[in-house]
């Protein structure tokens, strides 16, 4: 029972660590996307994590037209979490979560273009990428840090409840 209410309890837990006090984009929220893509099953893989977004936004202030896009970048989040990390590893998770680093950084920055504080040129294409850059190292971090934390948290309780209940023998029946 409890190891099924595990994963929306840490995505919770994750999403309250969004409001506590922290460095720029040193934050849980692609790591939450990820994790719950990846072990949430059907619809709840996007409704939870996005729904936690959410609800942190609601907290903390919603921030405009430019938030479509981060939650478009959550999405895809979600979306690569569910197809790539199905069967993991410390090495997978590592590599997935540096992929929804540049895959937030490429959608966020991307819809900061198209809003209006860029000409719509590759100028400003290139000038919007490069403001970003001095954040994209936290995003990584902390994408890394909570993704491993995550998975990690679920997957040893996993193998500890499997231990737990020892090997099934099947009941023969008569």
């Amino acid at each position: 029972m409890w190891l099924t209410i595990l994963p929306y309890a840490l995505i919770v837990a994750a999403a309250l660590l969004r409001l506590a006090p922290h460095p720029w984009n040193f934050q849980p929220m692609d790591a939450l996307a990820l994790f719950g893509g990846a072990v949430l099953p059907g619809i709840w893989a996007f409704v939870v994590p996005l729904g936690a977004v959410a609800l942190s936004d609601a907290v903390l202030g919603f921030y405009g037209p430019g938030m479509l896009w981060v939650y478009a970048a959550y999405l895809v989040i979600v979306v690569l979490g569910r197809f790539t990390l199905r069967r993991r590893s410390p090495m997978g998770i590592a590599r997935t979560a540096v992929a929804a680093s540049i895959l937030f950084y490429l959608i966020t920055n991307f819809g900061e273009w198209l809003g209006p504080l860029y000409p719509h040129t590759l100028a400003g294409l290139a000038g919007s990428y490069t403001a970003a850059i001095p954040f994209f190292g936290n995003t990584v971090l902390s994408d890394l840090v909570y993704s491993l934390v995550l998975f990690g948290i679920y997957d040893a309780a996993h193998m500890a409840g499997r231990r737990r209940a020892g090997p099934f023998i099947p009941q023969r029946t008569t």
